[in-house]
């Protein structure tokens, strides 16, 4: 664990420019003008849906937990004592990328916010002008190799943790977990650390995968920290080579069965267009899938800016 407070950064490491606009790609395959037809074009042609909601959050026990769903991969996770915020990105626009779906709270609506959780660099997930609204959060933590880029946006304290690595402060312990991904934030960057984070606090333990292609540390996790709820990308997987850091529902609902987990709630879809697979088609796939293996009722999909109270395991409902 490292607490950018007292130690300063390692020197980068310097890295080739790239031969062709397909070694900017995870997955090294699509040219320009595929990119701009099917990621920038059709959402251009695309009306941005959703509204701004009016916050509306609950007041909680000891061992509630409220979850609500900001869009893309950005949650607002409520305890009775704790206010986590992770991967926050409220962006109309991250450069030509438009936003489909307008985020379900604005920034200014937060509480104050005591945990900031950062999974990478990627500027879909660690987007600055979003992070930079924020109510001053006490303490951050992310993969390593990403301190720098938090220097001047107001947090109290950074952390960097590598996998497997966990900061425990008061009664709440966050822990890294492996995800199969990548953390470079431009072509220079490759030492950026990447993955997923399990919150613990209250008897409660939720799981942020981050951004991850289908892999068999789902299984790890499982059995070291089998968390109770699941929060886990569905989106940006088509054509099937993007599943090289991406997963679809199919593979969400496997790695909800390798963690252990008792609720599925589905994030990084419907926002941004990432990838060429229909907008609406990931939420949809996963009803089917989910109706199919009797796990309907451990489905919960959220509505942008309405907060859902997952009540502790002794009382498994969710209202």
């Amino acid at each position: 664990m490292t607490d950018l407070h007292h130690q300063e950064q390692s020197p980068k490491k310097r890295r080739k420019l790239p031969r062709s606009f397909k070694e900017l790609t995870p997955s090294n395959h699509f040219s320009p003008r595929t990119f701009f037809h099917e990621l920038v074009w059709k959402a251009l042609l695309t009306k941005r849906r959703g509204e701004y909601q009016e916050p509306k959050f609950p007041a909680l026990h000891r061992g509630e937990l409220a979850i609500t769903w900001i869009g893309h991969a950005s949650f607002l996770a409520q305890f009775s004592d704790l206010n986590v915020l992770i991967d926050p990105n409220f962006a109309n626009w991250i450069f030509l990328l438009k936003r489909i779906k307008r985020a379900g709270l604005r920034a200014s609506d937060l509480p104050p916010i005591d945990l900031l959780l950062l999974t990478h660099a990627h500027f879909d997930h660690f987007h600055k002008p979003s992070l930079r609204k924020l109510p001053s959060p006490k303490i951050a933590v992310m993969p390593w190799g990403m301190g720098d880029l938090a220097k001047n946006l107001g947090f109290g304290r950074v952390v960097e943790l590598q996998w497997w690595e966990s900061f425990s402060h008061e009664d709440w312990k966050v822990t890294l977990t492996p995800t199969k991904h990548w953390g470079a934030r431009m072509l220079h960057d490759e030492h950026r650390g990447y993955g997923g984070f399990i919150l613990e606090h209250q008897g409660r333990r939720l799981f942020h995968a981050g951004d991850s292609a289908y892999f068999d540390g789902f299984k790890e996790i499982g059995r070291r920290c089998p968390p109770e709820i699941a929060l886990l990308p569905i989106g940006a997987y088509y054509p099937d080579s993007f599943r090289n850091v991406h997963m679809g529902p199919d593979e969400a609902v496997k790695a909800f069965h390798d963690l252990h987990a008792q609720w599925l709630v589905p994030m990084h879809y419907g926002s941004f267009k990432l990838a060429f697979e229909d907008i609406d088609e990931p939420p949809r796939w996963l009803k089917e899938l989910c109706h199919q293996g009797g796990l309907t009722h451990r489905l919960r999909i959220l509505d942008e800016g309405v907060p859902l109270v997952f009540h502790p395991p002794h009382n498994r409902h969710a209202t």
